[in-house]
């Protein structure tokens, strides 16, 4: 009797969770390409950086363009909801396949930790700076220098977001919606890995990378957020049956 009583009261306790971890996702998945979309947008489309390519080396001190700075709010937002979602596509995984989930995550994390920090650096140093007129040393942290440290980290972290979405490839498999966010993962990773090795083997800066990945995986992160959250959704419903 008491054991069945330990056994239903862990049932309901499970439901809850698969309840959270349902809900959260289909939240996390929708907030993830929908900042995705916003921020590719806002690079494409509002970004002055542009206007410096392929001279970005002559670095611009007097006239800076607050979308410049504004349009990494949605990338600064993106970075602890993506961990949010992958730590739902953790618990959402089943047992034998959880190991995949957890690289993910760890690797999610990292992504998470560089690129708010570098963010963060470039909203709380490199704009105060510039509007100060205090510039000595600054260009390894400008954001419009092709071999500084902001273009550099930004590369870092997005290639470990692609490694943290390729760890949950064998996480999807049975349906369509799962067998494309299989592909889509394998896929991204391997043009990010080969946009990584062209630039090396035809001496680009790092920058061509950096524009490269992101213009990967905001299409990557658009697609798998509305697939994700059909999944979390249906996973939803099936419990409310």
């Amino acid at each position: 009797m008491e054991f069945e009583q330990n056994n239903q009261e862990y049932m309901e306790i499970k439901n809850k969770l698969n309840k959270n971890i349902n809900k959260i996702g289909l939240w996390a998945a929708a907030f993830t390409a929908v900042l995705a979309a916003a921020f590719i947008t806002m690079g494409m489309f509002g970004s002055s950086s542009w206007d410096y390519y392929p001279g970005m080396v002559n670095y611009i001190w007097t006239f800076i363009k607050t979308i410049d700075f504004a349009l990494f709010i949605p990338g600064f937002l993106l970075a602890p909801v993506f961990v949010v979602l992958m730590a739902c596509i953790h618990y959402y995984t089943t047992y034998e396949k959880k190991i995949y989930s957890l690289i993910g995550l760890a690797f999610a994390v990292i992504y998470a930790s560089v690129i708010t920090m570098d963010y963060f650096v470039l909203w709380t140093v490199t704009l105060p700076s510039t509007i100060h007129g205090e510039t000595a040393g600054l260009s390894l942290l400008s954001m419009y220098n092709p071999h500084g440290i902001f273009v550099a980290l930004e590369s870092i972290a997005y290639l470990m977001m692609s490694a943290a979405l390729l760890s949950i490839a064998p996480v999807f498999e049975g349906g369509k919606i799962e067998r494309a966010l299989r592909w889509i993962f394998i896929i991204g990773f391997i043009l990010a890995i080969g946009s990584l090795l062209g630039v090396y083997i035809m001496n680009y800066d790092i920058v061509i990378f950096e524009i490269a990945i992101i213009g990967i995986y905001c299409p990557v992160l658009i697609i798998s957020g509305v697939l994700l959250g059909i999944i979390f959704r249906r996973a939803g419903k099936s419990m409310d049956k």
